[in-house]
């Protein structure tokens, strides 16, 4: 679904990535895993054409879309959840999950209903203004909102940082829904025992290059390891 080859990125002077390689499959969820600063925000950035000082090769279902703009990667099937969520906040929740436009073609697609069947809650705030809504709900609006128009690869910025546990729960339940259904998934997340609760395999980064590619069963064998390396 997903491949990333030999990306490089500067800002400035400064190299941020460092020939970074990695895969994702269909139906699958991986983890970028890394201190603060290690560069996982800024790859997410380039997948999605928002870093243009970036050299390598970013191939999404079999097509390059390397010199694409972000729309065209949206088109080719890319969906992006960034760190701030990105949403409309004059805009009700209705309206931001309706103003993406859904591409051509796109089967994997979920109409409304599908939507507040899964998110209760935007459901019932369906009218409220994207600014009103909790952290957890706008993270769940922002989820949902990419789900909408058929991505076949998400990539998520951190979907459950300073989160309720009942709220992390439920990203994880329809994380684990869109990867029965082939979705790929991208993930960045400091939560190890979420990550490992969602996620097929895990690359830890550091200083902008992927050092080491972790099973499941690595991160929780060596968690406490891991949390002394990443700081927490």
């Amino acid at each position: 679904m997903l491949e990333i080859r030999d990306v490089s990125a500067h800002y400035g002077e400064a190299r941020v990535l460092d020939s970074v390689s990695l895969r994702v499959g269909a139906g699958e969820v991986v983890t970028l895993v890394g201190r603060n600063g290690a560069g996982k925000t800024t790859l997410l950035n380039c997948v999605m054409g928002l870093h243009r000082r970036m050299s390598g090769t970013v191939v999404v279902g079999g097509q390059d879309v390397s010199a694409a703009p972000p729309h065209r990667r949206a088109r080719a099937g890319l969906g992006f959840v960034p760190d701030d969520r990105g949403i409309y906040a004059g805009l009700t929740v209705e309206e931001n999950l309706t103003l993406p436009p859904v591409p051509a073609g796109a089967a994997a697609a979920w109409p409304l209903t599908r939507v507040y069947d899964a998110f209760p809650v935007l459901a019932a705030r369906r009218r409220a203004p994207g600014g009103k809504l909790s952290g957890g709900e706008q993270q769940m609006l922002a989820l949902a909102r990419v789900l909408r128009t058929g991505a076949r690869v998400l990539l998520c910025d951190e979907p459950t940082e300073g989160l309720a546990p009942i709220v992390v729960q439920r990203i994880g339940e329809i994380l684990r829904e869109a990867k029965s259904h082939g979705v790929g998934v991208l993930l960045v997340e400091q939560n190890l025992r979420f990550a490992t609760t969602v996620a097929d395999r895990h690359y830890l980064l550091d200083r902008g290059r992927v050092v080491e590619a972790l099973a499941n069963e690595d991160v929780r064998e060596r968690e406490h390891e891991l949390l002394e390396y990443l700081g927490l």
